[in-house]
């Protein structure tokens, strides 16, 4: 057929989607929700979370940096090692793997265990994100397979405006340790939940592999996808060495809160989901300007952030446009890179989740740096 959805997929044989595969779908976007939370979980603790590790915020935030040095080099390797076995089970040890890795952040007593727990939180990350995009559309229908993205995308966009804040009030609550336990047994429940509720996946057919010369052509080195890259890893690099530190900034120079705070970094998240889906809609049809699109709104944002960002109201006008902005450039990004790549749909989505988290670790470290 010459009508191809945005996300190449080899899903089930029915043109419709059905509500148990909208389930498999859902239950696939909790998974990258929990994933996401537990990376940035301590954006939203970090005073406490220093505090309680007799470490400074600038060490407690370089815990991203590990989490996403090691996702950065799983997430690409998880296709080529994978080979033929079920993706289904994959993903469904990756969320155990994970829910260790919060249960050792819970115990951590100072910076090394603190350390350990997040290279195993990175391991099941990279796993679970880096398949979980490249799955979503052979879950369902041939129609649905951009909107299959975009909601399991849509897991991480929630994170910030469920998980992070939620966190960050349970944090504040009844203590940061309860936080990461509470992630640790969302974890053991979803992996239970990826194997009841997602069909087997095996590794997908790729035309390429028979082709010789088109595996050439489909490589993940095509120009469109060496370019994406690269301004995915100055977005993200640029995002995270002031996102990281957002909580300290907000309390000491614009003067919030810790309750303000937590509502500030929800306004950041509603619209980030908004962004999310919006950014996934318009993407489906021109991806590369939806990004560029987004690029100029992330580089706006932060420019009224660093000027005006002293005063109250100013500063969640710049929250809510960096929401919205950064809120769709994973998916948009996500359905450029495939698009670019439709035959290598499984190893582009690795590589352009490895990118996307050693600028995440890259970012947390020049952040922190600064703030040290």
């Amino acid at each position: 057929m010459l009508s191809q959805p945005p996300v190449p997929r080899t899903g089930p044989d029915s043109p419709r989607t059905t509500p148990r595969q909208w389930v498999s779908v859902l239950v696939l976007a909790l998974s990258t929700f929990v994933v996401v939370t537990s990376e940035m979980l301590p954006i939203g603790v970090l005073t406490p979370m220093a505090d309680g590790l007799g470490i400074g915020p600038g060490a407690t935030g370089f815990s991203l940096t590990v989490t996403g040095l090691v996702t950065a080099v799983t997430a690409p390797a998880v296709s080529r090692l994978l080979g033929a076995r079920d993706r289904r089970v994959v993903l469904a040890l990756a969320m155990v793997v994970l829910a260790v890795g919060n249960a050792l952040t819970a115990v951590a007593q100072g910076f090394g265990l603190l350390v350990a727990a997040r290279i195993v939180l990175g391991v099941g990350m990279g796993a679970v994100w880096g398949l979980a995009s490249a799955v979503a559309p052979r879950l369902v229908g041939p129609r649905d397979g951009a909107l299959a993205v975009s909601v399991t995308v849509g897991g991480v966009a929630a994170a910030s405006v469920v998980g992070v804040p939620l966190g960050t009030v349970v944090g504040d609550a009844v203590g940061w340790r309860a936080a990461f336990t509470g992630l640790a047994v969302l974890g053991a429940l979803l992996a239970a939940g990826l194997l009841l509720s997602l069909p087997g996946l095996p590794r997908p057919a790729d035309p390429a592999d028979a082709a010789g010369t088109g595996a050439r052509a489909s490589s993940p080195r095509r120009r469109p996808v060496v370019v994406g890259l690269v301004l995915v890893l100055l977005l993200v690099t640029a995002h995270f060495a002031a996102y990281t530190y957002i909580r300290p900034v907000l309390e000491e120079r614009t003067g919030l809160a810790p309750g303000t705070v937590a509502f500030v970094l929800l306004l950041y998240g509603v619209f980030g989901l908004i962004g999310n889906f919006a950014a996934g809609a318009l993407a489906a049809r021109r991806p590369r300007a939806t990004v560029l699109a987004l690029t100029a709104g992330i580089t706006l944002s932060m420019a009224l952030l660093a000027l005006v960002g002293s005063t109250a109201g100013p500063t969640g006008a710049g929250v809510a446009l960096w929401g919205l902005t950064y809120g769709g450039l994973s998916v948009a990004g996500q359905i450029w890179m495939t698009r670019s790549a439709p035959h290598r749909v499984e190893q582009v989505t690795g590589v352009y989740v490895g990118v996307f988290t050693a600028a995440i670790a890259l970012g947390a470290f020049l952040g922190g740096a600064v703030v040290e």
